[in-house]
């Protein structure tokens, strides 16, 4: 029989419970039936407690780790990722003239101010393979950039540079980039700018890499062993067994759990969440296919390119030769010509 988390949170209702509140509602029996079978099937089972829910969702996300709710959730995450003790601030809205592409993967993103003043973005990317050092690079030049703004305004005259602070970009991967995959053993890694001799200057920007996909690998084996890896189960895993498991050594995730299936009593608003999440998939399904169709129709053009030069280049020794050819019968035919006289 399939394990369910109904056991552990009695407020869970059965898949038929939850499809007979959707067959009662004609305009939530249309959303559902709008979706494909298998975007039904995961509904109902993360409804029903058949499969944990996927935190990684920007609504549940948002929902459970809202810095402005209950900001010593997001607090302790930082703190462990970042390895030191962090407190949130306050929350910093999104700007709209963010460098950040419309057509990036990018599903989720928090960006908060901590209380040394320095700035940390969140984000989560669904294929970590599309996301580039230079996408980082830019990210974190943005939140320079807009701290930059936002303090000169505040300060006026009386700015100076040192009055601006760190930015940490943190990104969590479900699908982690091909030059971290190789790294089987570690799922987190931290970047900064360093100089080649020893000389320290301190520089603003740095890095953390989170590969969800690698640390379940981790889990598999090893299991859970500290509390950012309680962390990183509760973000990453839904299988019911495995947050069993997280619920026994960490039960405080249980009222985060709770929150999450009293939310999931409300069928309609988590019907919405979810669509939302199946719309951003879809969007950026499409984008992925035309990113891909495009790098496909460059590295064509490439090849071509590659092949023209490779015809000029041998019709180039082509004319060569036959330049070294007509020089030779030219001699030739010159002493013809001498030996006849």
């Amino acid at each position: 029989m399939k394990k369910s988390l109904k056991s552990h949170f009695p407020i869970i209702r059965s898949k038929e419970e939850v499809r007979l509140i959707i067959r009662r509602n004609l305009r939530l029996e249309e959303l559902f039936q709008s979706w494909t079978a298998g975007q039904q099937e995961e509904f109902l089972d993360f409804c029903s407690g058949n499969r944990g829910v996927k935190i990684l969702y920007d609504s549940f996300f948002k929902e459970i780790l809202n810095p402005e709710n209950a900001p010593e959730r997001l607090n302790e995450l930082l703190s462990l990722i970042l390895r030191q003790q962090v407190k949130i601030l306050q929350v910093l809205p999104n700007d709209s003239t963010r460098i950040a592409d419309e057509s990036s993967l990018v599903i989720m993103d928090i960006v908060v101010e901590l209380e040394d003043h320095s700035i940390a973005n969140v984000e989560v990317q669904k294929i970590g393979y599309k996301f580039s050092g230079q996408r980082s690079a830019c990210y974190s030049a943005d939140l320079l950039l807009r701290q930059y703004k936002r303090v000169h305004g505040e300060r006026g005259r009386a700015f100076s540079y040192r009055n601006i602070h760190k930015v940490y970009t943190i990104v969590f991967f479900e699908q982690s980039p091909e030059s971290f995959r190789r790294f089987k053993e570690e799922c987190i890694h931290h970047f900064t700018q360093v100089s080649d001799t020893g000389a320290e200057i301190e520089l603003l920007q740095e890095f953390c890499y989170v590969c969800l996909d690698i640390f379940r690998d981790l889990l598999h084996n090893k299991g859970i062993r500290n509390k950012l890896d309680a962390w990183l189960t509760f973000l990453s895993v839904d299988d019911p067994e495995a947050i069993e498991a997280l619920l026994d050594q960490y039960p405080e995730f249980g009222k985060l759990y709770q929150e999450i299936y009293e939310l999931c009593r409300n069928v309609e608003r988590v019907m919405g969440m979810f669509s939302e999440e199946l719309r951003e998939l879809d969007r950026n399904t499409v984008q992925l296919m035309i990113d891909e169709m495009q790098e496909e129709i460059d590295a064509l053009k490439k090849e071509r390119e590659e092949e023209v030069n490779r015809k000029d280049e041998k019709i180039s020794e082509q004319e060569q030769e036959i330049a070294e050819l007509k020089k030779k019968l030219a001699m030739y035919e010159n002493a013809s010509e001498s030996s006849k006289e």
